[in-house]
């Protein structure tokens, strides 16, 4: 469903991305782990097309994104949907004017159809109290959840989450680790999870790739990651001081 060639980027001369290659498979969860700045959320934005690699390619569903016409690059994107880290709720809309957004914005449906769509998301996310809230009115889950929603209103292919488990309480991690896994099981969702929570990652992942200094340095199974004996990977995922991992 996903893959990148051999991708490089660069801001100014520094190398965020040093030919990274990888395959995320259709229906898969991805789960992308790295200190900061190396090139994770870069990433998502690279699948995005966003931006475009200064080397190497990205590949979405066997059509090169990197380069490709606006046409093009609209109809890779509209297969899929993105849960960003705050959720990016508008604070002047209501919770249902939120996820109904994407498909007023691109008049997809009439609005008694909008309502009706809308309204089973919020029903999927339990939210549908929320509907007429506003999102400083909402939980910090619930504005998570309501992101979720909006990403869904348009059945995407693919969703690419930005620390989505960021600054909640471990129940509702929980929470929306098991929506995703719930996304992946009933409507075989490709998701591409950037993520620092190993708990969350070892319960949603497929498989589990490790970036450092801009390199993928061991992609696994999260078993395979949890018992690695890659130092780097070991470190980080303990949370080590001890190890090749510079404490700056």
């Amino acid at each position: 469903m996903i893959e990148f060639v051999d991708v490089y980027k660069y801001y100014n001369t520094r190398a965020v991305l040093k030919g990274v290659s990888m395959r995320i498979e259709r229906g898969e969860t991805f789960v992308i782990i790295g200190q900061s700045g190396t090139g994770k959320t870069v990433s998502l934005r690279h699948i995005a097309g966003l931006v475009d690699p200064d080397g190497g390619d990205v590949i979405i569903d066997g059509v090169k994104m990197n380069g490709a016409k606006r046409r093009v690059k609209t109809a890779l994107r509209e297969k899929m949907g993105v849960l960003f880290q705050s959720g990016a709720l508008i604070n002047w809309m209501t919770v249902g004017d939120n996820i109904a957004l994407p498909l007023v914005e691109h008049r997809l449906h009439p609005p008694d159809e909008i309502e009706k769509i809308v309204a089973e998301k919020l029903h999927m996310l339990q939210l549908t109290d929320a509907r007429d809230k506003m999102p400083a009115d909402i939980s910090g889950g619930m504005r998570k959840r309501a992101g979720l929603a909006r990403s869904l209103v348009r059945n995407p292919e693919i969703i690419l989450y930005d620390e989505p488990s960021s600054g909640l309480d471990p129940v509702m991690t929980s929470v929306i680790d098991q929506l995703i896994r719930r996304m992946q099981r009933e409507y075989n969702i490709t998701s591409v999870v950037v993520t620092h929570d190993m708990g969350s990652a070892y319960a949603i992942a497929d498989r589990i790739a490790m970036l450092y200094q801009g390199e993928i340095i061991q992609c696994g199974t999260p078993d395979e990651i949890r018992n690695t004996e890659n130092p780097i990977v070991r470190q980080f995922i303990t949370g080590s001081l001890a190890g090749p991992i510079p404490v700056v």
